[in-house]
């Protein structure tokens, strides 16, 4: 367990997990073992959404296609922990194009016992607590004219029974995200969302572009940066979401806790 310490900001990252942001007492992150959800957060890359009605294929330029489960299999292999001081960490996953990589669903949730990707790629996840805040930030490295797609999936625990999520055009209710189901609601062309709750937590994005929010509980709620939402085109042409890495890409994430 890595640990940070700035003031009152308290961090618990579990192998790249973050599993715990407290300040002041309070804890924003869900906790496993809690109903919703066996994760606190995860990234999804490098594909966003579900490919089960598209034989768990994507298309790419190279080879045609690629073997990919929900959500992309970066969230398949471990993090490698890189360095930390005492308000900074730093984690890797490297993987090179063509590796197989086992898939957790395999057999009860999917048909494909390993997940393939025809590109090479470094991923970095970097924590830095602030004096008012969390930064997480993603640095991405590889192949020129990689397709990629990049979300960011962590989940708050909620303390009260009508929480509010708050963004520039409007308000979101609990409700409303639960009526949405498995789909998640769609939150676009937006890079700041409150989530106002017992202690609010402001949400603050760069590199992103929209969130998509998600629950099937009422004690915890995702509130999930991404950079397309899959749901918007049919599984098989999920492609067209797609970016394409010219150059290191970098994406932030930054947590104001009562804002």
């Amino acid at each position: 367990m890595t640990q940070l310490h700035l003031g009152d900001h308290s961090v618990r990252i579990d192998q790249g997990e973050l599993v715990g942001y407290e300040v002041a007492g309070h804890e924003f992150i869900h906790q496993k073992g809690s109903p919703g959800w066996g994760s606190a957060d995860t990234e999804m890359f490098p594909i966003i959404g579900p490919v089960n009605e598209a034989g768990f294929q994507v298309e790419v330029p190279r080879g045609g296609s690629a073997i990919q489960d929900q959500h992309g299999h970066l969230r398949q292999f471990g993090y490698e922990f890189m360095e930390a001081t005492a308000t900074q960490a730093l984690f890797k996953k490297t993987y090179r194009a063509g590796t197989p990589i086992k898939n957790s669903k395999f057999p009860d949730r999917s048909t494909k016992e390993w997940l393939v990707w025809p590109y090479s790629f470094e991923f970095e996840k970097r924590f830095e607590v602030k004096e008012n805040a969390l930064e997480i930030s993603f640095l991405i490295k590889g192949e020129r004219d990689m397709p990629y797609m990049l979300g960011y999936h962590p989940a708050f625990t909620l303390h009260s029974e009508n929480p509010v999520i708050r963004t520039n055009t409007g308000e979101i209710t609990l409700d409303e995200v639960l009526a949405v189901g498995g789909r998640a609601l769609e939150v676009p062309n937006c890079t700041e969302i409150t989530l106002a709750d017992k202690q609010a937590l402001t949400i603050k994005t760069e590199g992103f572009g929209h969130f998509m929010c998600w629950t099937e509980v009422r004690n915890m709620v995702c509130i999930e940066p991404i950079t397309f939402y899959p749901s918007a085109v049919e599984q098989k042409a999920l492609h067209k979401g797609f970016n394409y890495l010219l150059e290191p890409e970098s994406f932030r994430v930054i947590l104001y806790p009562g804002r």
